[in-house]
């Protein structure tokens, strides 16, 4: 299958680049610098260069594939309103060229904020009413598989974790060295899923090959790993105090990442697994932790 990946050089996008070639595919990737088309090629995958902004490129690299699996998002949380608004328009522009055809397009979201508060599962659709964030990348994609789509989303893990993690838990532990303190919001009872980024890229190939059109799929190979728990290994790691912070408090010491640590997210994958026949094979999270490489071991 001839695959068009958005993200292709990002830090899970590439581990599904390598999946999707060590299972027979062909890919071409998008690229956005003349880095990202040397590393697409050096692996094994065709470039082709543009970006998310670029409605004619995407157009052509879902046009001449036979599937979409897009993971590409403009990570810019102090425009976080226009960033969910080019996502929303990319995926209408690839899976616009996929109508009619049954080929498969895979999207992607996430899963902490679907039921805070409980353990999310593939069943729950989030309310529109009171919206946390505005991104729509569910919802836009799943509206194509009336259209002749064969969509599909996966809801990634809050932490997707492994070598060259740059999201949350890395932000978490900048935080903790520049503070000299561990901390966690409240009583750190809330929790986060996780996922290793080489199981959740077998997701996506699986996802690619036989979800069926319109499923909802939960990369999380660990339902809820409370966030004291990371503080503690982070704390431990560091060599620096763990505490609890008010809730008054948390923004003032986590910045923009406050409100992620304060939701009580769990999710379930069980349906997915059942599905799609996913195990997932790697570390957990704090395993992955206690390996050192985050800490620069």
């Amino acid at each position: 299958m001839r695959v068009f990946v958005t993200g292709a050089t990002g830090f899970i996008g590439s581990a599904v680049v390598r999946e999707l070639l060590d299972a027979g595919h062909q890919v071409v990737g998008l690229a956005r610098s003349d880095r990202g088309e040397a590393s697409l090629k050096e692996a094994g995958a065709e470039p082709l260069r543009g970006d998310l902004t670029d409605p004619d490129t995407l157009r052509r690299g879902a046009a001449e594939a036979d599937g979409v699996i897009h993971l590409a998002f403009i990570h810019d949380f102090q425009n976080y309103a226009a960033a969910a608004e080019a996502d929303t328009r990319a995926i209408e522009t690839m899976a616009g060229e996929l109508a009619g055809s049954d080929r498969p397009f895979v999207a992607t979201s996430g899963t902490l904020l679907v039921a805070p508060g409980r353990l999310a599962t593939e069943r729950d659709v989030p309310s529109a009413e009171g919206r946390a964030l505005p991104r729509k990348s569910e919802e836009t994609a799943l509206s194509f598989v009336e259209r002749g789509v064969r969509a599909s989303v996966v809801r990634l893990s809050p932490t997707v974790h492994g070598r060259g993690d740059h999201g949350f838990v890395p932000r978490v532990i900048e935080v903790a060295r520049a503070q000299g303190v561990s901390a966690y919001p409240g009583g750190g009872s809330q929790r986060w899923s996780a996922v290793h980024r080489l199981d959740a890229a077998r997701l996506f190939r699986l996802a690619l090959e036989k979800a069926p059109a319109g499923s909802r799929l939960h990369g999380a190979d660990e339902e809820g790993v409370p966030v004291r728990a990371i503080a503690e290994t982070v704390g431990r790691h560091l060599g620096v105090p763990v505490r609890s912070l008010p809730a008054d408090g948390a923004e003032q010491h986590f910045g923009w990442l406050a409100p992620f640590l304060s939701v009580d997210g769990p999710a379930s994958s069980a349906l997915t697994r059942e599905l799609l026949d996913w195990h997932p094979e790697q570390p957990g999270l704090l395993a992955d932790l206690d390996e050192g490489h985050y800490f620069g071991a």
